[in-house]
């Protein structure tokens, strides 16, 4: 069997829990290590104790870097008694740090497989801060055997012209873990009754304040005929005043955090569209991904919300489903929701439903290939005289040749 060390970010965050899922249904051993975000806990996984490394704050770039250097030092005690892994997986940045120094404590020779699935602010600057981290980024690239990402955007816009990885890319999408149904099925339409209004469904995590206040503001326009309903875990570092601002709203409700896969196709069926445009990083970030709300929504038969212009609304053009944005404004998508009627959302559900829902499944055989790929390269040596320029280049910081 595969043995895997996944060092994460944020051992509180669905997604981690969810991969390192897929992971142990393809039958590989999981080893999880990595930091705390704030007063959170990470979410339980059967069989994996998780090692912690340290505490983070969100929006505190500073003190991560700290928590980053202390981890490192304190590294080789808290491996102490593991298994030798066959394969380390580095999700983001700050973990592909980590990483290297565990290849050095390892012995020189573990491959490393980046994981990255967001391409944050500060490696796009133009300035000498983005040039000086995406130089840290080269380097500790330097000693990637993998590069995984979710979206082919963020490889045309950032990894292939910016970042100096060199690295073979495996796009694997933000697809729905499912590993319970051999032939999951789609559900049925949900119209309203018929004085009921249109439900819009924001899900997952929420962190962008222009998609607040433009749902709010458009709710109101609407005056009750559409309705907006969150879910998830806010970030307050972003939306400090978010338990006040929903208190207030009159057609939007904040229905708590849920659980990722179990409670999702509880949560979309309460609602007919999803909300699949994100502007936290308007214009980089946000306008190459292909967020989980799209797999989610499509594969729960809710229609996807994009806007014009993003990787998103791209993909869905091409599958011809979705309704999509022009731009940004409350008349936008007044105007958006004019045309919807109860013959042309059963249009758009009809179209999602022909897809069929194992198109945005991730199942058991899927997670079994994931884990057969990455077995590949953890079956792959690396010279002898790499092995050592990269246990050198963790030790010391040098960028090997």
């Amino acid at each position: 069997m595969l043995r895997i060390l996944y060092f994460a970010h944020d051992l509180a965050d669905p997604a981690v829990r969810r991969r390192v899922l897929a992971l142990q249904a393809g039958d590989a051993v999981v080893t999880l290590a990595g930091f705390r975000r704030g007063e959170k806990t990470g979410a339980a996984i059967s069989g994996v104790t998780p090692i912690e490394l340290g505490v983070t704050e969100d929006a505190r770039f500073v003190q991560r870097i700290g928590a980053i250097a202390v981890a490192r030092l304190r590294l080789e005690r808290a491996l102490q008694g593991i298994t030798r892994p066959d394969l380390i997986i580095a999700r983001n940045l700050e973990m592909l740090a980590i990483a290297q120094k565990a290849v050095s404590l390892l012995g020189g020779d573990v491959p490393i497989v980046y994981e990255c699935l967001d391409i944050h602010r500060l490696l796009l600057r133009k300035d000498w801060a983005g040039r000086a981290i995406r130089a840290v980024e080269a380097r500790l690239g330097q000693g990637v055997s993998l590069l995984v990402t979710s979206s082919p955007a963020f490889v045309e816009n950032y990894f292939r012209p910016l970042s100096g990885i060199e690295a073979p890319v495996f796009l694997l999408e933000n697809k729905v873990l499912e590993l319970d149904e051999d032939a999951p099925s789609v559900p049925g339409p949900r119209c309203p009754g018929e004085d009921a209004p249109w439900r819009i469904g924001w899900f997952g995590a929420l962190r962008c304040r222009k998609s607040l206040d433009l749902l709010s503001r458009f709710s109101r326009a609407m005056e009750g005929k559409v309705e907006i309903v969150v879910r998830g875990r806010p970030t307050y570092a972003e939306l400090k005043d978010f338990d006040t601002f929903m208190r207030g709203e009159p057609f939007m409700s904040f229905r708590g955090a849920y659980r990722n896969p179990e409670d999702l196709g509880e949560i979309y069926s309460e609602v007919q569209f999803c909300w699949a445009i994100d502007f936290f990083e308007e214009g980089l970030n946000s306008a190459w991904l292909l967020p989980n709300r799209v797999y989610e929504g499509c594969r729960y038969g809710t229609v996807p919300i994009a806007i014009k212009g993003t990787e998103t609304a791209r993909y869905l053009a091409g599958k011809q489903i979705g309704l999509t944005l022009d731009n940004d404004t409350v008349a936008s998508l007044v105007d958006l929701f004019s045309t919807v009627e109860r013959q042309s959302y059963s249009d758009h559900f009809a179209r999602i439903a022909r897809q069929g829902a194992g198109h945005w499944t991730f199942g058991r055989s899927d997670c079994q290939a994931l884990v057969h790929r990455l077995a590949k390269v953890a079956g792959s040596p690396q010279p002898a005289g790499r092995a050592r320029a990269l246990a050198q280049a963790a030790t010391n910081g040098d960028r090997p040749t």
